[in-house]
C-alpha cells in the first residue's frame, strides 16, 4: 500500500496509485488534472455545458486506457492527447449534426455586429484565433505546458508549436490593438 498523498506529489506519482486502484490518489489527480482541462475545454467550445461533457469524457476515456501509461514517462502530454482527441471527436459530431439540420426559407435580419472584445474577455479574444492556434496557446499559457509536452500532446514538432504559438501571438497583438491583423 502506498503512503497517504501529499501535496507537492507529482502528478505522475498519483497516476501510478490510480493505476493500483489507489482511491485516494485517484481522488487527488482528479482534483489537480480537471482544473486546466476544464479550461482548455472552455476556451476551445465557449460554452460551459460542453466543457463539462467533454471533462467527464475524458476522465472515462482516462479510465478506459488507464493500463496504456507507462511509468516513467510524462502525464500531461498523455492527458491532453486523449483529450484533444475528445474534443475533435465533438467537433465532428457537432458538423455531423449541423448537416442534417433543416434551413428555413427566409433568414432573420442578422444580428449588430459585437463590438471588439475588451481585454478582460479572455474567451472573445482567443476566439479570434484559428482553432490548431487557440489550443496551442491554451496548453502553453493556460496550462502551462512545456513546447515539448504541447508538441507530444498534439502529435506536431516542437517547431510546428512555436510556429502556431508565433503566429497566434501576432494575431493577438493585431486584435489588441484593435487592427484585427
Amino acid at each position: 500500500m502506498l503512503p497517504d498523498v501529499l501535496p507537492e506529489d507529482p502528478i505522475e506519482a498519483l497516476m501510478a496509485g490510480y493505476q493500483q486502484g489507489d482511491g485516494e490518489r485517484t481522488r487527488a489527480l482528479i482534483e489537480r488534472v480537471s482544473p486546466p482541462l476544464y479550461r482548455f475545454f472552455l476556451a476551445q467550445v465557449r460554452s460551459r455545458r460542453d466543457a463539462d461533457d467533454l471533462l467527464q469524457e475524458t476522465w472515462m476515456r482516462i479510465h478506459q486506457a488507464r493500463h496504456t501509461f507507462r511509468p516513467g514517462q510524462p502525464l500531461l502530454p498523455w492527458v491532453y492527447a486523449i483529450a484533444r482527441h475528445i474534443r475533435i471527436d465533438h467537433y465532428r459530431r457537432s458538423l455531423r449534426a449541423e448537416a442534417r439540420e433543416v434551413r428555413v426559407e427566409t433568414l432573420p435580419d442578422p444580428p449588430a455586429p459585437a463590438p471588439r472584445p475588451s481585454g478582460a474577455d479572455l474567451s472573445a479574444i482567443l476566439g479570434e484565433l484559428p482553432e490548431s492556434q487557440r489550443e496551442v496557446l491554451v496548453m502553453l499559457k493556460v496550462s502551462g505546458m512545456s513546447l515539448e509536452e504541447v508538441a507530444r500532446a498534439t502529435s506536431s514538432s516542437v517547431g510546428s508549436v512555436k510556429q502556431k504559438a508565433h503566429r497566434a501571438y501576432r494575431k493577438l497583438r493585431g486584435v489588441l490593438k484593435g487592427d484585427g491583423a
